[in-house]
Order: structure tokens, then sequence, then C-alpha cells
């Protein structure tokens, strides 16, 4: 009876290890993973999923060591990455949870409310450095970025600089929460934050990327319709290894409730 009980405690632990797993990166994905693995565990309460931030980059280098079972990420893997998940022996697995209209964002007091990407990519490659520049008043600019290791901070590089390099020595900020605090703080500010982060504390921009012919505000309407033109997937990434331990919570996030929570969240569903 007793070895009967010893076996099946082992059963018992091994089902529920089966539904632990850790997920880790981009801090944009961070309330939708957070929301979503909280009405997960309630739905399945012998399931544990932990969930962090710290970047894409820092997800992604969490999967390939081992010390993660998702890589939450705002930006596509990159070759050497996937080289790397290749070398191990692993077959990797990418699926679009979401997708993210990237706000710009300015202080709630400065009167500029429109800019052109051109614009933009002045502001953060240093060749503008007055509002006045761009029609607003007399202040120096002091534009927020993320850090290197965030995928927000190359997405924005691809599609708003055009890959040209921000400027030396720009506020880097190790979390989109602190371009939020930052940003609303300060007169001259300007930073980018996923839509999720929108609030009272910070003003979004209208952006044009036809040269100053029509401007969109970020929102779930406009990136949804297509007229906001900065808008991205976000990844779940994991090891073929560990389908099925990981795919249960990925089917959820995929389903008609996950996706009403990517809205409900601030972003755009599947």
């Amino acid at each position: 009876m007793k070895q009967l009980f010893f076996i099946a405690a082992i059963l018992i632990s091994g089902l529920v290890a089966v539904q632990a797993q850790k997920i880790k990166g981009s801090d944009t994905c961070l309330p939708l993973s957070q929301k979503e693995a909280e009405d997960y565990m309630n739905a399945n309460p012998s399931a544990t999923v932990t969930v962090t931030g710290g970047g894409s980059g820092v997800g992604i280098s969490a999967l390939i060591e081992g010390t993660t079972d998702i890589a939450q990420s705002s930006r596509k893997i990159k070759f050497e990455e996937k080289q790397k998940i290749k070398d191990a022996g692993n077959v990797l697995k990418e699926v679009v949870v979401a997708y993210d209209a990237l706000a710009i964002v300015v202080n709630p007091d400065n009167q500029v409310t429109k800019l052109t990407r051109e614009q933009l990519e002045g502001i953060f490659t240093g060749k503008i450095t007055n509002w006045k520049e761009v029609g607003g008043a007399d202040l120096k600019i002091v534009p927020y970025s993320r850090e290197t290791s965030s995928g927000t901070y190359e997405f924005f590089k691809e599609s708003v600089l055009k890959n040209k390099n921000y400027k030396s020595g720009i506020m880097s900020m190790p979390a989109t929460g602190a371009i939020v605090q930052s940003v609303g703080q300060t007169k001259g500010a300007i930073g980018y934050i996923g839509l999720a982060y929108l609030s009272k504390d910070v003003k979004a921009i209208h952006v044009s990327y036809d040269k100053g012919k029509t401007f969109t505000a970020p929102s779930v309407k406009s990136a949804k319709d297509g007229s906001y033109p900065i808008v991205r997937e976000l990844y779940y990434y994991y090891i073929t290894k560990k389908e099925k331990q990981v795919r249960p919570f990925i089917d959820y996030v995929l389903s008609t409730k996950g996706q009403k929570t990517v809205s409900e969240i601030g972003f755009i569903p599947n």
C-alpha cells in the first residue's frame, strides 16, 4: 500500500511539474502575459506560470540557456539566435500571439500634436534638438529610448529611423514603465511605448508616414484598419521538446477568451 501511495505521489508531482512554466522577455508583452497567466491559473488550479520582463533579447537568451520555457518578444528572433538553438540540437517554434501599435509619446504640456516619420528620425538621431524646429515651443528636446536588449528599441530603429543610429548619449530606459514616468515628468521629453502602456501621464502623437499628407493617432482601431503605420507582431518562442508543457497555455492565449484579453489589455488580437 505504501508503495502505491509513493508511486501515486510521484505521478502527481510529475503532473504538477508539467504544468509549471516560466515566461521571460519583452516588457511590451509583460502586461499581456501576466493577465493571461493569471486567468489561465484561475481556470487551471494545478498550473503555475511565472512571468518576468527584462527585454526581448534577455528572454531569447534565457530560452537559449534553458532557463525559461517561453521567450516573449516584441521583435523577430535573429538569425544568430536561431543558429545557437539549432547548434544545441533543438528545434524552435514561433507563435504570433498579438499585434502592437507603437505609440510616440510626449509630455502632456507639449503643444506639438503631430510629427512625420522624417521629423521623428531627426529627433532620435540628434539632427533636431529643439521643439521650435517642429512647430513647438523654444524648448530642448529630451528623447528617451529603450535599452539595446529591447525588441522595441530594435523595431523603432528599423521602422522609424530606417536603421540609422540613435543619437549619441540618448537616455536609455530599462523598461517601458520608466519611459512613461520620465516623459510624464520632463517637459521637453519624447519617447516610444507599446499601446498597452498609454496613460494620462503622457500624450500620444499623431504620426505621418506619407511626408505629412495624413496623420494618425495610435489606437487598436487604427492599427487594425492599417491607418496607423507603426505596428508589429508580438511573439512567443519555445523549444519543441517543451511542447507538451507550454502548448496548453499558448493555446489558451490564442483562444477566443485569450484574444479577448489581448483587446482588453490594449493590443490587437490575431
